[in-house]
Protein backbone atom coordinates (compact mmCIF):
# COMPACT_ATOMS: atom_id res chain seq x y z
CA UNK A 1 0.00 0.00 0.00
CA UNK A 2 1.22 3.47 -0.79
CA UNK A 3 1.56 6.01 1.96
CA UNK A 4 -0.61 9.07 1.62
CA UNK A 5 1.03 12.48 1.85
CA UNK A 6 0.55 14.23 5.17
CA UNK A 7 -0.51 17.49 3.50
CA UNK A 8 -3.35 17.91 1.04
CA UNK A 9 -2.41 19.28 -2.45
CA UNK A 10 -3.87 22.67 -1.56
CA UNK A 11 -1.59 22.93 1.48
CA UNK A 12 1.62 21.88 -0.26
CA UNK A 13 4.04 24.72 -1.09
CA UNK A 14 4.48 25.44 -4.78
CA UNK A 15 7.79 26.13 -6.46
CA UNK A 16 6.38 28.51 -9.10
CA UNK A 17 5.21 32.12 -8.76
CA UNK A 18 1.77 32.63 -7.38
CA UNK A 19 -0.90 33.65 -9.85
CA UNK A 20 -2.98 36.63 -8.73
CA UNK A 21 -6.67 36.04 -8.44
CA UNK A 22 -8.83 37.40 -11.22
CA UNK A 23 -10.69 40.46 -9.94
CA UNK A 24 -14.43 40.02 -9.76
CA UNK A 25 -15.07 43.56 -11.02
CA UNK A 26 -13.49 44.77 -14.26
CA UNK A 27 -11.04 47.65 -14.39
CA UNK A 28 -12.63 51.02 -15.17
CA UNK A 29 -12.81 51.48 -18.93
CA UNK A 30 -12.93 47.73 -19.64
CA UNK A 31 -15.77 45.27 -20.09
CA UNK A 32 -16.11 42.17 -17.91
CA UNK A 33 -14.27 40.24 -20.66
CA UNK A 34 -11.28 42.59 -20.45
CA UNK A 35 -12.02 44.47 -23.69
CA UNK A 36 -11.45 48.25 -23.56
CA UNK A 37 -14.56 50.35 -24.00
CA UNK A 38 -14.93 52.87 -26.81
CA UNK A 39 -14.85 55.72 -24.30
CA UNK A 40 -11.59 54.57 -22.72
CA UNK A 41 -9.92 54.18 -26.12
CA UNK A 42 -11.15 57.60 -27.24
CA UNK A 43 -9.89 59.17 -24.00
CA UNK A 44 -6.43 57.61 -24.46
CA UNK A 45 -6.23 58.86 -28.05
CA UNK A 46 -7.30 62.38 -27.07
CA UNK A 47 -4.78 62.43 -24.21
CA UNK A 48 -1.93 61.34 -26.48
CA UNK A 49 -2.97 63.83 -29.16
CA UNK A 50 -3.06 66.65 -26.63
CA UNK A 51 0.35 65.67 -25.30
CA UNK A 52 1.79 65.62 -28.82
CA UNK A 53 0.34 69.03 -29.68
CA UNK A 54 1.66 70.45 -26.42
CA UNK A 55 5.11 69.04 -27.13
CA UNK A 56 5.16 70.65 -30.57
CA UNK A 57 4.07 73.99 -29.14
CA UNK A 58 6.73 73.87 -26.44
CA UNK A 59 9.42 72.83 -28.92
CA UNK A 60 8.55 75.69 -31.27
CA UNK A 61 9.02 78.17 -28.42
CA UNK A 62 12.65 77.21 -27.82
CA UNK A 63 15.51 78.78 -29.81
CA UNK A 64 16.38 75.37 -31.24
CA UNK A 65 12.79 74.81 -32.35
CA UNK A 66 12.61 78.20 -34.05
CA UNK A 67 15.92 77.51 -35.78
CA UNK A 68 14.60 74.22 -37.18
CA UNK A 69 11.45 75.97 -38.43
CA UNK A 70 13.53 78.70 -40.08
CA UNK A 71 15.77 76.10 -41.74
CA UNK A 72 12.74 74.23 -43.03
CA UNK A 73 11.19 77.40 -44.44
CA UNK A 74 14.50 78.36 -46.09
CA UNK A 75 14.74 74.92 -47.74
CA UNK A 76 11.14 75.12 -48.93
CA UNK A 77 11.79 78.56 -50.45
CA UNK A 78 15.02 77.35 -52.10
CA UNK A 79 13.17 74.36 -53.56
CA UNK A 80 10.39 76.59 -54.91
CA UNK A 81 12.95 78.98 -56.42
CA UNK A 82 14.84 76.11 -58.08
CA UNK A 83 11.60 74.65 -59.46
CA UNK A 84 10.69 78.01 -60.94
CA UNK A 85 14.17 78.30 -62.50
CA UNK A 86 13.80 74.84 -64.08
CA UNK A 87 10.36 75.73 -65.47
CA UNK A 88 11.69 78.96 -66.99
CA UNK A 89 14.61 77.16 -68.63
CA UNK A 90 12.21 74.61 -70.16
CA UNK A 91 10.06 77.38 -71.70
CA UNK A 92 13.09 79.34 -72.97
CA UNK A 93 14.96 76.38 -74.45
Amino acid sequence: MAAEPSESPAEQPSDGPSVPAVPSTPEPGYTADGVPTFESVREKIETRFGTAIGGVELASETPEGRSVEEQYEARQQAAADRLEQIRRSMHDG
